[in-house]
């Protein structure tokens, strides 16, 4: 028989989190507005990691179609929540290009209380709405990719991507690029 299953965060404060995610979001862009204090080298460093999880939401959102088919193949065969991988690597890379060690440790703050409730959340509405995804969830971890697939096919689409608005992170990537490199002098 199968127990329950058992979540982190209760229910009431994962609901709450889950609705204050974007305007936290927009006090984490002020803050990374605020303290960013890039050079050169920070940006070397930290924009390549940024933009890898940026083509990696990209990757994920052109094989994601919400709440009609469970996503398993692309990213989805190696991650179960590969936006919310792609949003962590973006935001390190972000970080470690600002150069201040508070905006990590808020990101990581942010991705530890609100991101993870939020998945929990996301998973419990996915086996609702999937009978197989357990099956899925025993197969692919959480948030620590595995190197092999554990399904292959699958293709990305374009208009997923489009359709799934992912170009907005793209633009809003494009954005903080710009302004580290306004901050970091660069366009003098």
């Amino acid at each position: 028989m199968n127990q329950p299953r058992r979540y982190f965060f209760p229910k009431d404060y994962a609901d709450v989190v889950q609705r204050l995610r974007v305007p936290l979001g927009f006090g984490l862009v002020a803050a990374f507005a605020y303290w960013a204090a890039p050079t050169r080298a920070s940006l070397w460093v930290g924009l390549p990691v940024a933009a890898c999880g940026v083509l990696i939401r990209a990757w994920a959102a052109g094989h994601l179609e919400k709440n009609s088919v469970l996503a398993i193949t692309g990213p989805y065969a190696h991650v179960r929540n590969p936006l919310y991988v792609g949003t962590l690597m973006t935001a390190m890379g972000l970080a470690i290009a600002a150069r201040e060690l508070w905006l990590a440790v808020l990101f990581a703050a942010s991705f530890l209380l609100v991101y993870l409730p939020a998945i929990e959340l996301e998973e419990q509405h996915l086996r609702k709405l999937f009978p197989d995804y357990e099956q899925y969830a025993q197969l692919v971890p959480m948030l620590r990719p595995r190197l092999r697939p554990a399904v292959t096919g699958g293709r990305f689409r374009f208009g997923q991507y489009r359709k799934n608005r992912e170009y907005e992170a793209l633009a809003g990537f494009l954005a903080g690029v710009v302004y580290l490199a306004w901050r970091a002098g660069l366009f003098k």
